[in-house]
């Protein structure tokens, strides 16, 4: 990713994986394939021409089996990272927190000495598909949640929450626009959208109708801005941040996670990373404002309520002055 270049954008291998449930993983294909053409190699050398003993052709299998039997076990853990998500994701519609217990009891059981690998690849998983962050919020229940990423209002998800979260391709997109220079081309949305599996026209079974998704319901949600380019003939569109976007999301933030996809880090974008720090200090400065303002008016509360207080005093005590002289009143003659 540089900037304002396509390199900004998630590659196609990282892409495909934030797509789908299953990952690519290593196979060690290779590996097996070489370390049996050597050991071959060294058994004709060693035998002159002759058979190899049955010990050495038993060694031979053992070392062949062995990277088979790894690639079993990684395609299991891949198995139980696709479950834990489906169930992180149950949790996350009902809105309930979901506890280690939970996860190794319904999902990973006879693989719990691999939980932590299983959590963290289910975890990076959810992040970049779904734009959900999964945090652990009790370290002595070890309890987790499910938060929107980013500290989005908008997940996407129907009212009766059915359906996926979709904050992760809004973030996507918010990304693209960020990176070229806070507009970018529909040409160049759909083009990493591609990437992505995610096509015009072609329902997907997380994001829906994606045209509708991005040019309507997001637009409508104030997120996107789609408009057309500017003397464009014929006509061609740019998305833009809308104003809910620029009110919720931090450009730091969205910087970091972008640079994190490429493993690399926010100042290999200079141009971004020099706009992030502008956007914090403004944002800085507005939570500033917005607390001397809420300070000021507590202030000037105060001081209301205690001029309010002290007349009220004021009053009770010229009632009880009037009280005191008509009760001498009406009782002078008694007295005297």
């Amino acid at each position: 990713m540089k900037d304002s270049s396509i390199s900004g954008t998630p590659s196609s291998s990282q892409c495909s994986q934030s797509a789908s449930f299953s990952s690519t993983v290593t196979t060690g294909t290779s590996l097996s394939r070489s370390t049996e053409g050597s050991s071959s190699q060294e058994e004709m050398e060693k035998s002159d021409g002759g058979s190899a003993s049955q010990e050495e052709m038993e060694q031979s299998s053992t070392l062949q089996s062995l990277p088979d039997l790894e690639n079993l076990h990684i395609d299991l853990l891949d198995e139980k990272v696709e479950l834990l998500i489906s169930f992180l994701l149950q949790k996350y519609q009902m809105r309930e927190l979901v506890t280690k217990a939970d996860m190794i009891g319904n999902v990973v059981k006879e693989y719990k000495d691999d939980f932590l690998e299983i959590l963290r690849s289910a975890s990076e998983r959810m992040e970049l598909v779904f734009g959900l962050d999964v945090k652990e919020v009790d370290p002595i229940n070890h309890s987790y949640t499910l938060a929107n990423k980013l500290d989005l209002t908008y997940n996407g998800m129907l009212s009766d929450q059915q359906g996926m979260p979709k904050t992760g391709l809004l973030i996507i997109i918010l990304g693209v626009v960020f990176m070229k220079g806070n507009c970018a081309t529909e040409e160049e949305v759909w083009k990493v959208l591609n990437m992505m599996d995610v096509y015009s026209g072609r329902k997907h079974f997380i994001f829906g109708e994606p045209r509708r998704l991005i040019t309507s319901d997001l637009v409508k949600e104030r997120y996107l801005e789609y408009q057309q380019v500017p003397t464009s003939d014929p006509p061609r569109y740019e998305f833009l941040w809308g104003p809910r976007a620029h009110a919720e999301v931090s450009k730091m933030k969205l910087l970091e996670f972008l640079a994190k996809i490429h493993g690399t880090n926010p100042k290999s974008f200079p141009s971004q990373y020099e706009e992030a720090l502008r956007d914090e200090e403004e944002r800085a400065r507005a939570r500033i404002e917005a607390a001397a303002g809420t300070s000021a008016m507590a202030s000037a509360k105060a001081k209301v309520m205690t001029f309010v207080s002290s007349r009220l005093r004021h009053t009770r005590t010229s009632l009880t002055l009037a009280c005191f002289f008509i009760y001498l009143a009406a009782n002078m003659e008694n007295l005297s």
